[in-house]
């Protein structure tokens, strides 16, 4: 008989024993494979898709589901930063309207975030702005009616609802600094009350009307002013999307946490999508939108599932062979496996892709309840992280199949490579830079912009390093102290000299050497582990023999056949033939 139909009724006799096909249910432990059985087996186990493919003849599943996988998750991702881009926009431009409306003082140009910054911080100074923020606040509110955009009140019947205004002071907190003394106890109290007013009998006063609460300002922390409107956005995302509705909480927020006779002003607009109630004349457009963005939602949610029980499948088969291979070498070459064969079995890969499959359920899940309207609180930005991670990691997947290639293979063979000489280096380069920081934020924080707290310090010297902005930072350090003036010459000069022309430079040259190591291998061979030794070299006319073209033990089906036979399995296990070594082994 033919050497290629004895090996082929070998490995699959082989593959019947190891449980795939057949379960063994007997008690007694039966021998499960011999040397020759064994290395076909881990050859075909390491093997690329491609090469499995031409060994057996059979569609690579996970291969397929990952590629299909990358088109509905990059569809998804599109479609739905088209709409949120569409949403925060929105919400943001109310943001823009509600400070115009609302916040005295407010103007145009602190719509931009620009660096230095053109304008400091929105600030009240003296009692009687306190009280003219409020009642700006409150006629504006009075008359939201003649505002540009479409606003209307809470109330069922558009009546104006109650503003509701908040005080956290301290108990106590009276100053006497003629004599330098002051009463404190420094427990906050909360004194909330609604503004009722009937703005066609006479103008509003805050001052008059909050005069029996006795507002002092030498004990008051922070007060709000909280209220709410009602909207609607006909044109959220598209021609064939629904318009939206929303109440935005409105809070404006007086800060005098500092007592430094600065009392810091802002507003927020926290947004909750509500339920339309309105007439719709294209009832059947946005049904069918709804339709297909659902369905798509559900493959998404079906493909990572399916992703995410093959590579746990591939994850479990390994260790069943990496428990096979150790019981091997133990008893036949009376030897441990080593550290770094064993890890060629656990693929990281796979544990990549199962992480990226979790994430990108849980956001299309929460994107799902989003355009279902079943969130009445904003989540667009929980969906966006766990959909951006999960895109992020789909495309990092890619790289294990360039891996196939030799070419593109350099890559990834050389930050494996350098990885641990990478990782010893930034220890060392991050406790010079955490030195840096503390020190730059210590001594630079209350004359410098960019040194204000410890993570803007940590920013402007990660943007020094790489040469972002550096002629600004000089210069913006302010001449109060001629000493420290000249500290922040020698600690920038230090820092950027040691950096850019020591550090970095340390760093490319560690990267090089690996590159260097993995391009001599490509030319004198890669070196050999024990387990490499044992498997040998797989020709590419043994892929296309036949000799690895068994059941169907590595189909879809074979999973469950595999968890029914998972004891049976480990049982078998323990007892491996003895194979006498040949002569020229060479292990």
């Amino acid at each position: 008989m033919d050497s290629n139909v004895l090996d082929h009724i070998s490995i699959d006799n082989d593959e019947q024993m190891i449980g795939t096909e057949r379960c063994t249910h007997s008690s007694s432990a039966t021998p499960l494979l011999t040397e020759e059985r064994l290395r076909k087996k881990l050859q075909f186990y390491f093997m690329n898709p491609i090469e499995k493919w031409e060994a057996k003849r059979r569609i690579p599943y996970k291969f397929v589901v990952q590629l299909i996988k990358i088109v509905l998750v990059t569809m998804q991702l599109c479609l739905y930063s088209f709409t949120r881009y569409h949403h925060v926009n929105y919400t943001w431009d109310n943001r823009i309207s509600f400070s115009h409306l609302f916040l005295r003082g407010w103007d145009a140009t602190r719509e931009i975030n620009s660096y230095p910054p053109t304008a400091g911080p929105l600030a009240i100074y003296q009692i009687d702005d306190f009280y003219e923020t409020i009642n700006f606040a409150f006629e504006g509110y009075a008359n939201v009616s003649q505002a540009i955009g479409s606003y209307s009140y809470t109330n069922e019947d558009n009546t104006m609802s109650d503003m509701v205004f908040c005080q956290y002071s301290y108990k106590e907190g009276d100053i006497y600094g003629f004599n330098e003394s002051y009463v404190f106890n420094s427990e906050i109290v909360k004194t909330c009350s609604n503004i009722s007013h009937d703005v066609s009998q006479e103008k509003f006063d805050s001052k008059l009307y909050f005069e029996t609460q006795d507002i002092k300002f030498s004990a008051l922390v922070r007060a709000t002013l909280d209220f709410s409107l009602k909207t609607v956005n006909f044109k959220s995302a598209g021609r064939i999307s629904p318009p939206n509705c929303y109440q935005f909480d409105i809070t404006i927020l007086f800060d005098n946490e500092d007592h430094d006779g600065q009392m810091v002003m802002s507003l927020d607009a926290e947004p909750t999508r509500l339920n339309c109630k309105g007439d719709v004349e294209y009832v059947t457009g946005n049904e069918i939108n709804s339709l297909l963005r659902s369905l798509l939602n559900y493959l998404v949610i079906f493909i990572c599932a399916l992703s995410c029980i093959l590579c746990g499948r591939a994850i479990w088969r390994a260790q069943q062979l990496r428990f096979i291979t150790e019981s091997f070498f133990r008893t036949n070459f009376n030897k441990k496996l080593g550290t770094s064969d064993k890890r060629k079995f656990f693929n990281l890969w796979y544990v990549m892709i199962i992480v990226n499959d979790i994430l990108i359920m849980i956001g299309s899940s929460i994107q799902e309840q989003i355009e279902k309207e079943e969130f009445t609180s904003d989540q667009w930005n929980v969906c966006s992280v766990f959909l951006g991670l999960g895109n992020l990691l789909v495309w990092f997947g890619v790289l294990r199949y360039l891996g196939f290639f030799k070419t593109y293979n350099v890559v990834i063979l050389t930050l494996e490579k350098a990885a641990p000489q990478v990782a010893r280096f930034l220890l060392c380069a991050i406790l010079i830079y955490a030195g840096f920081t503390f020190c730059g934020w210590l001594v630079l924080g209350p004359y410098h912009l960019k040194f204000k707290s410890l993570s803007t310090t940590s920013e402007c010297l990660f943007s020094l390093i790489n040469g972002d902005d550096m002629f600004a930072t000089f210069t913006i350090m302010s001449t109060k102290s001629t000493m420290l003036w000249w500290f922040a010459r020698i600690y920038l000069y230090s820092f950027i000299s040691l950096y850019i022309y020591i550090i970095l430079s340390l760093f490319i040259s560690v990267i090089m050497d690996s590159y260097d190591t993995i391009k001599l291998y490509y030319k004198e061979g890669f070196p050999k582990s024990d387990l490499q030794i044992f498997i040998g070299d797989t020709h590419i006319d043994d892929f296309s023999s036949g000799i690895f073209r068994t059941g169907s033990s590595e189909s879809l089906g074979g999973l469950i056949k595999d968890l029914c036979c998972c004891k049976q399995k480990r049982r078998s296990y323990s007892t491996i033939p003895h194979v006498e070594s040949k002569p020229d082994q060479p292990i």
